[in-house]
């Protein structure tokens, strides 16, 4: 038995508490209790339970002091424990060594002695509840391990009111008896320092009944003479309750704790003393003023007790109950020197009680205002968290009052400084730790790679602190999202540190407020220097590895028709196969040709690696579809292009492609007529009945090739290359990614506008294609006609030919049944002149009217440079004169739409 009770828990932390010390087990009694009572607290990491985080931080932190030997080893050693499962607990005990390694660039947090370690108390978040110094007799620690605690202690951080960072057992101040023998000591005398709440109170002598006063109370309302002796108030007076009962009373009411006269009222949540008492009004309105006091710190404590142990609060509302803890804990320091005070008058049996009513409320004043402000604040964060928390509290410090508002910069220093945290490992490091969703950067794990700039990152805009602009935001979004795109879409290994210079965090509170407080200046520039070096370092990465610039030419050249020759040859080339029905096109000989065009061209000379992305591509097949309906260029887009060039902005590309190689085909069209014509005008000379027809087809063909040339100047040089210069211009000046897309998107987006190719120009289009198939159906009218003449033609010249041959040979030169045959099969063909006549004479008809229709809705459009496109087509006021749609101004135009507007 006695074996196992040295395998015991309590024998075994007796034990150490013994070793490290090095003192004898009943010196270290006080030690061993301090000791259970940290094992048994609530205190634990809020970070998430990952082995492999842990380690894996341990492994970074010993590559940043270059010990790699190290790093390798413990990863070793780690694999090997990993395989034996010798310990259950693995993270508990990595979290112990990564804890353990301190780093050298910070402040120093070591105790000198072990003594004074064990006197600094429990850290405020294992707590749920605060420490009342309701019974300071029962600290176990003696006066000097007190004072070195509070050596230690007083570099903690404060709201500018007193030491709020000292702990003790039982409270959050010293054994009273340390503070009424003699002097105060240095040491507590500058932790309590400026303090409102405790300095202002009296030191009298406590420690025995012979020790002399060293301090007196300071002056306040005189004590009511002629009181009886305590002893006698303590019996209890029937006609009435005394004033020192009801200060006792009151002390408790401090600490949210019902007195025996004054109670808490659940209906009216208030303290109310019973109206039945006998009392009289001064006492009861004063006793109703300072209970006041203890509503405030319930309401306080509260929100506390409900939040400190909420771990989905976050880290943010973590340090704000820590900052309320901080507040709290001043008050306490009150409170343990007015409870000192009683105890000391009840030992000394004193007849009259320097704590009076009215002192109480001159004393208490300062730590009311400073509640009051607490519990408002604790209203209005009520249902917030994370940087929606931070930014209630930055609002709410917005007062004129400059002790509110030194108080509310002090929580908020506490408040902001785990977002500072987030914030600085997002931009250094590109790591988004932020497991309760407090941080105004937000990430989706479940999108993929490929999509990982546009939709993985984006902003909570409810949780930017009020004290960040959206273009603070912004800039600090994209550095976190550069950092994180160099490394799993770019595949870049550079580590952040050679990106850009690493700054100093914010270790403390303290660093956090300063920082915030001077937004427009050194948080301005770290966060425009983290900003340019990232994005400039990412579109470097962009431009020389994957070619981003060339890219973006070749999509001018290629998929909007800007390779002329290549165009020309592509179609020379390609006309015999697209002029079969699409069904019969394989899109292999289809390739094989566009590798023709690309030897036989300048587009030869381009960069192999644009080359292999260009391909040909069949879209999908209607019934009555030929080769040109359903032809189209491709070019394939992967990799970190594929964030610029994305699906959206490929499928605009073969949109506005189909259209333009449309609109090429039919300038291809018209130059095939205007050869046709050309060539035939001579042969056709000896046929004078085709005179008028030939004109009426000329004319036609004048018509159309002057629409086709305004429409092709105004696609290639209005659109194109005006749209293309501004690109081009934004591009060169991008300072981000960002930029380079939405420039690229603006551009395709006002290519696809005035292209006519948006919902809101389908009227245009719709007669724009109307016009297009009229031009190839006057190309099959004129070939028609062409063919039947020069078939006429070709008969004509072979009955001359013949005629003459037999002239030569010495007969007659025809025959009157030739001759007669001969005149009917001329007749035959001057038959069906009138029918070739009307049926261009239609055809032009239908043309004109729908030319018509075009202008009106150019004319009609809000876009002026498609009204001016309309001038242009009508060149000479000949739709003008037939449509009175047409003979409205350009000035009248802008006037009714400005009034309209």
């Amino acid at each position: 038995m006695a074996t196992l009770d040295q395998k015991s828990p309590n024998v075994l932390l007796q034990s150490l508490c013994c070793r490290v010390t090095g003192k004898s087990e009943a010196e270290v009694a006080h030690l061993f209790q301090y000791a259970v009572r940290v094992i048994g607290s609530n205190y634990a990491p809020t970070i998430e339970r990952d082995e492999f985080l842990v380690s894996e931080k341990i492994k970074k932190e010993l590559l940043k002091q270059r010990r790699e030997p190290d790093a390798a080893l413990f990863s070793e050693l780690h694999r090997k424990l990993q395989t034996q499962g010798v310990l259950k607990h693995r993270w508990s005990i990595l979290y112990l060594l990564l804890s353990l390694c301190d780093d050298p660039r910070k402040p120093s947090s070591r105790v000198g002695n072990y003594g004074a370690l064990f006197g600094q108390g429990l850290p405020r978040d294992s707590h749920s509840t605060p420490f009342y110094c309701t019974r300071p007799q029962s600290l176990p620690l003696s006066y000097p391990e007190r004072s070195a605690a509070i050596q230690n202690a007083s570099s903690m951080g404060t709201s500018g009111i007193g030491s709020l960072g000292v702990y003790s057992f039982n409270g959050p101040m010293p054994n009273h008896q340390s503070l009424l023998v003699g002097q105060p000591p240095q040491s507590f005398v500058d932790s309590v320092r400026g303090s409102r709440l405790a300095w202002a109170l009296p030191m009298t002598t406590s420690l025995s009944g012979s020790a002399a006063p060293t301090s007196r109370l300071p002056p306040g309302p005189p004590a009511p003479v002629g009181r009886a002796p305590l002893r006698q108030r303590r019996e209890g007076d029937s006609a009435e309750i005394s004033e020192v009962a009801l200060v006792r009373d009151i002390l408790y009411v401090f600490q949210s704790i019902d007195g025996k006269f004054i109670k808490m009222s659940t209906p009216e949540n208030c303290y109310k003393i019973d109206s039945k008492l006998p009392l009289c009004k001064s006492l009861r309105d004063m006793s109703s003023r300072l209970a006041e006091l203890g509503w405030l710190h319930n309401k306080v404590r509260k929100y506390t007790d409900s939040r400190s142990l909420d771990r989905a609060f976050g880290l943010v509302g973590q340090s704000f109950c820590a900052s309320l803890h901080q507040e709290l804990k001043e008050y306490y320091r009150l409170l343990s020197v007015l409870h000192s005070q009683l105890q000391v008058e009840d030992d000394q049996g004193a007849l009259d009680s320097a704590l009076t009513l009215k002192r109480l409320l001159v004393w208490t004043y300062d730590p009311k205002v400073r509640l009051k402000t607490l519990a408002a604040l604790v209203d209005f964060c009520q249902g917030r968290k994370g940087g929606e928390l931070a930014s209630a509290v930055h609002t709410y410090g917005k007062t004129g009052d400059p002790n509110m508002r030194a108080l509310v910069q002090h929580i908020l220093g506490l408040v902001s400084h785990p977002i500072l945290n987030f914030l600085y490992r997002w931009i250094y490091d590109g790591e988004l730790e932020d497991t309760y969703h407090e941080f105004f950067v937000a990430s989706d794990p479940t999108v993929k790679t490929d999509r990982l700039w546009h939709d993985k990152y984006s902003l909570r805009k409810s949780m930017i602190p009020s004290f960040i602009t959206m273009d603070q935001a912004r800039k600090v979004l994209l550095i976190g999202k550069s950092i994180n795109f160099l490394h799993q879409v770019c595949h870049d290994r550079t580590p952040p540190g050679k990106i850009m210079p690493p700054s100093k965090s914010a270790d403390s509170p303290k660093d956090a407020a300063e920082l915030f407080t001077d937004l427009e200046g050194a948080f301005q520039e770290k966060i425009d220097a983290a900003y340019f070096e990232t994005s400039k370092y990412l579109l470097d990465v962009l431009n020389k590895n994957y070619l981003l610039l060339e890219h973006l030419q070749a999509m001018r050249r290629y998929l909007l028709l800007g390779q002329g020759d290549f165009i020309r040859h592509l179609m020379d080339l390609l006309k015999p196969e697209l002029a079969r029905p699409a069904t019969t096109l394989y899109q292999h000989n289809l390739t094989g040709i566009l590798e023709t065009a690309v030897r036989a061209t300048n587009a030869q000379f381009d960069c192999p690696e644009i080359l292999k992305r260009l391909d040909v591509r069949l879209l999908e097949v209607s019934p009555g579809d030929t080769g040109w309906d359903v032809f189209s260029l491709d070019y394939h887009v992967e990799g970190p292009i594929a964030t610029v060039f994305t699906r959206e902005c490929m499928s605009h590309y073969l949109r506005v492609f189909n259209f333009l190689w449309r609109a090429k085909r039919m300038e291809y069209i018209l130059t095939d007529i205007w050869k046709g014509q050309m060539c035939n005008a001579k042969l056709l000379k000896s046929m004078p009945e085709l005179s008028g027809v030939l004109h009426q087809c000329h004319i036609l063909a004048s018509e159309m090739v002057h629409f086709i040339h305004q429409m092709q100047y105004y696609i290639t040089f209005e659109v194109l290359e005006c749209s293309w210069d501004e690109l081009w211009n934004k591009v060169q000046q991008a300072q981000d990614l960002d930029h380079i897309i939405a420039a690229h998107e603006v551009f395709l987006d006002t290519v696809i506008s005035r292209c006519l190719l948006d919902t809101n120009s389908r009227s245009l289009l719709n007669q724009l294609r109307a016009i297009f198939d009229q031009i190839i159906e006057f190309q099959s009218a004129q070939d028609t006609l062409y063919r039947s003449a020069l078939e006429e033609l070709q008969l004509r010249l072979q009955f001359e030919e013949r005629k003459r041959q037999r002239q030569e040979e010495g007969e007659w030169g025809v025959t009157a049944e030739q001759e007669a045959e001969e005149k009917k099969r001329i007749q035959d063909f001057q038959d069906t002149i009138p029918k070739m006549r009307s049926q261009l004479r239609i055809l032009s008809h239908f043309y004109q009217g729908i030319v018509q229709q075009f202008l009106v809705l150019l004319m009609t459009s809000l876009d002026e440079s498609l009204q001016f496109l309309s001038f242009r087509l009508d060149f000479n006021e000949h739709y003008k004169a037939r449509e009175p749609r047409l003979r409205v101004s350009l000035g009248a135009t802008r006037g009714r739409r400005s009034s309209n507007i």
